[in-house]
């Protein structure tokens, strides 16, 4: 029985017009799934459903998700990130049905690369408790804690990020120590923020993938086109169902930056907020809200 899915031209000009047709006629499609957006039970055969491609340097992962959560699209996906998903969803295969399939692209995918906004920093450990990636130049590497929260904005929780080096950032060549951390953003498009009841401008081109339920990076514009890199996670960071539900019923993620040392790792929401408010009043926080890319 065909299945209501849409295969978008993006997906399909991955996996070829075979293999999207043999989708489109049930073939290799499940009749239900977990959806790899909102992670409850879809139907196929009763409910519109969406082909989300995720693509490593030489594998590809197809999964499926309620056509209301995501459209369908091609994730680019670290290939060591993607290793985890095809076991999450080898084991949501014999949990519960067909989640998904494994397959090889058609044409060579490109991994995210680990670079960012012209910088360098100070190379320090994160701390064990906090969920840390890099951005950098290659040889310039800067450590950034990422904490995820919901923050008020004029009684609405927004799902939010708060961005903090380990140590100074600097442009390319400053061997000062000096801090740009939140000059290298504001040339970015990134603006201070004044007021942490009102929600910030969408930033062209930046986006936060969260995928398979969990938070894998933060996107920026490639100067070729596309999507790039500028932090992305050791390991897919875990998000609180709250933070994942009001992200995707937003459709996007405030993303607040602070220097190095301005908000420190809050246990509370109340508290990050406090943190927040002290940096605001001290012009130390840049924001921007970025759409979801993946869910």
């Amino acid at each position: 029985m065909p299945r209501m899915l849409d295969v978008s031209d993006e997906v399909r000009s991955e996996i070829g017009d075979d293999e999207a047709d043999r989708l489109l006629g049930g073939a290799h499609a499940p009749d239900s799934y977990e959806c790899t957006s909102c992670r409850t039970p879809g139907d196929a055969l009763v409910e519109p459903t969406s082909t989300v491609l995720f693509v490593g340097d030489e594998t590809a992962v197809l999964a499926f998700a309620h056509a209301r959560c995501i459209p369908s699209q091609v994730v680019p996906v670290a290939e060591e990130q993607l290793a985890g998903a095809v076991r999450s969803i080898s084991q949501a295969q014999s949990d519960v049905s067909a989640d998904a399939a494994r397959l090889q692209p058609s044409l060579p995918s490109q991994a995210l690369p680990s670079q960012a906004l012209p910088a360098q920093a100070v190379p320090a450990p994160a701390p064990a408790s906090e969920p840390a990636g890099r951005t950098g130049t290659p040889g310039q590497a800067a450590i950034l804690g990422i904490t995820c929260g919901l923050v008020l904005h004029g009684g609405t929780g927004h799902a939010s990020l708060v961005v903090e080096p380990t140590g100074p950032v600097g442009r390319p060549g400053n061997t000062t120590g000096e801090d740009e951390f939140l000059d290298l953003l504001q040339d970015a498009g990134f603006q201070p923020v004044a007021d942490l009841d009102k929600t910030p401008d969408q930033l062209p081109g930046w986006s936060v993938l969260v995928a398979m339920g969990k938070l894998h990076a933060i996107l920026q514009p490639a100067a070729a086109g596309g999507s790039t890199g500028w932090w992305q996670a050791h390991q897919p960071l875990q998000v609180t169902d709250a933070w994942r539900f009001a992200a995707n019923q937003l459709g996007e993620v405030t993303m607040y930056a602070v220097p190095a040392g301005t908000v420190g790792r809050q246990p509370r929401e109340d508290l990050l907020r406090q943190a927040l408010e002290r940096a605001v009043a001290l012009g130390q926080v840049v924001s921007a809200s970025l759409p979801l890319a993946g869910t």
